[in-house]
C-alpha cells in the first residue's frame, strides 16, 4: 500500500488524501498553520470541479454550506445599480453561480470527510527532500524526520516546499494586480448581492454577503509597482488607506475594518506555469503547479479535478512515473485552457478613467441583457467543462 504525504491542507491537499484512500493509498496531510485554515473568500463550484465534489457524495453537504447569493451587480459612485447578473444568466455559468461557498467552509468539509482515515499534521512543514529512488525521506521544521513512498506538494501559488524540488522549473505571469481579501462587519446595505464597484485609478471594491452574518470584502487595484505583497501588515495596511482614500461609495466603511479582521490577505495576482509536475517520487498539483489565478474563475475547478486525476492514476497505474506522466498529460489541456486570461482583461475590469468606468457599466449592461446573455456567456464564462473526467471505478 503506498504511503502518501501531502503539503497542504487547504483544498488540493485534502481532496486528494480523499482520493487516495478511495484507491487504497494512505495519506499523510502535514499544514504550516496550527489548525485548518477556514478564513478566505468566496468560491464557486462549477463544471468538471462540481462533478467532482457529486462523484465523493458531498454535493448536498457543499450545497447546505453556500452563501446563497443571489447574483452580482455593477454599482457606480452613488450606489446605483448598473448592471445586475443573476445566478442563472450567462447560462448559469458566469459571475455568480448557484453553488458559491467560502473557501473556509469548502475546505472545513473535505477536511471533516478526511479527517477519520487521514493522518492530519498541524503546525509543521516540510524542510528537506531527499529521493531516495525506492522513497521519499522528509526533513520536518519540528526536527523528526519520517519516510513515504511518494510526496505531492498542494500548498499554493507561493509555496515553500516546490522551490526545494522545482526551482529550476518555476515560471510565473503576473498581472500588475493586487488583490486584498477580509471580513467586514454586515450592514443593511449589503443584501444578498455581490457589488462591484468601480473607482478611477484601475481601483475596485468588491463586498459579498457570506453565510455567517457578515461580509466579504476584497479591495482590487492595478499599480506597476512591484513587492507590495512583501511589505509587511501595518506597511500593507496604510498604503491601502492610502491608496483608497478618495475611492467613493462604501469605501470609508470597508478601511475602518482593515485593521480589526482576523482574516486579512494581501497578495499580488499571479499564475504558476510550472514547466513539469513531477520529479521522480515528487509531484505538485493545484495552485502549487498550475494557478490560473482568480481571473479565471478557475481555481476551484482546477485543484478539485487535479486532485481527482492524480489520485485516479496513481491508482490506475503499478508505478508513480507512469501515473505521474499520466497525470499531466490528462489535465495539462485543462489548465492551459483555464491560463488563457487575456493581458487586457484586468484592466477592462479596472477602468482607468470615469469614461472607462461608464463604458465598462454600458457594456455590462449589454451583457447583461436577454439578447446578448447567450453571446456574452462565450467569452465571460470560464472553460470548466473542458476536460472529458477519467473513471476510475470511484463508485
Amino acid at each position: 500500500m503506498r504511503n502518501v504525504l501531502i503539503s497542504g491542507a487547504g483544498i488540493a491537499g485534502p481532496a486528494l488524501a480523499f482520493w487516495l484512500r478511495r484507491h487504497g493509498m494512505t495519506a499523510t496531510v502535514v499544514e504550516r498553520a496550527p489548525e485548518p485554515r477556514l478564513g478566505g473568500q468566496t468560491v464557486d463550484l462549477r463544471g468538471a470541479g462540481r462533478t467532482v465534489v457529486e462523484r465523493m457524495g458531498l454535493e448536498q453537504a457543499a450545497r447546505d454550506r453556500v452563501t446563497h447569493e443571489e447574483g452580482l451587480r455593477f454599482i457606480d459612485r452613488r450606489g446605483r445599480v448598473r448592471a445586475s447578473f443573476a445566478t442563472d444568466a450567462l447560462d448559469g455559468d458566469g459571475f455568480v453561480t448557484e453553488l458559491e461557498i467560502l473557501r473556509g467552509e469548502l475546505a472545513d468539509l473535505l477536511h471533516q470527510s478526511t479527517r477519520e482515515d487521514t493522518e492530519y499534521v498541524f503546525g509543521d512543514e516540510i524542510t528537506g527532500l531527499t529521493d531516495t529512488g525506492d522513497g521519499v525521506d522528509v526533513a520536518f521544521r519540528t526536527g523528526s524526520g519520517r519516510r513515504f513512498d511518494l510526496v505531492v506538494l498542494a500548498d499554493g501559488f507561493r509555496s515553500r516546499t516546490r522551490g526545494l524540488v522545482f526551482a529550476d522549473l518555476v515560471r510565473t505571469r503576473l498581472f500588475g494586480l493586487y488583490t486584498a481579501y477580509f471580513t467586514v462587519p454586515r450592514e443593511g446595505s449589503d443584501g444578498r448581492w455581490a457589488r462591484w464597484y468601480n473607482a478611477p485609478g484601475r481601483r475596485v471594491v468588491v463586498l459579498r454577503p457570506d453565510n455567517q452574518g457578515t461580509t466579504r470584502a476584497s479591495l482590487s487595484f492595478l499599480l506597476p509597482r512591484p513587492g507590495l505583497e512583501r511589505l509587511d501588515l501595518p506597511a500593507q495596511r496604510e498604503f491601502l488607506r492610502r491608496h483608497y482614500a478618495d475611492a467613493g461609495w462604501e469605501t470609508p466603511r470597508v478601511l475602518d475594518e482593515l485593521g480589526g479582521s482576523p482574516d486579512y490577505f494581501f497578495e499580488s495576482v499571479g499564475q504558476m506555469r510550472l514547466e513539469q509536475w513531477s520529479r521522480g517520487r515528487i509531484a505538485v498539483v493545484g495552485d502549487a503547479a498550475y494557478c490560473a489565478s482568480p481571473l479565471s474563475g478557475m481555481g476551484t475547478s482546477l485543484a478539485l479535478v487535479g486532485a481527482y486525476v492524480l489520485a485516479g492514476e496513481l491508482g490506475r497505474h503499478a508505478g508513480h512515473i507512469d501515473a505521474f506522466r499520466s497525470y499531466e498529460a490528462i489535465m495539462r489541456p485543462y489548465v492551459d485552457q483555464a491560463q488563457k486570461v487575456p493581458w487586457i482583461a484586468p484592466r477592462l475590469a479596472a477602468p482607468k478613467s470615469r469614461a472607462g468606468i461608464g463604458l465598462l457599466h454600458a457594456l455590462a449592461g449589454l451583457a447583461a441583457g436577454p439578447r446578448a446573455g447567450r453571446v456574452a456567456a462565450r467569452f465571460t464564462n470560464p472553460p470548466s467543462d473542458a476536460i472529458e473526467l477519467p473513471g476510475y471505478g470511484e463508485h
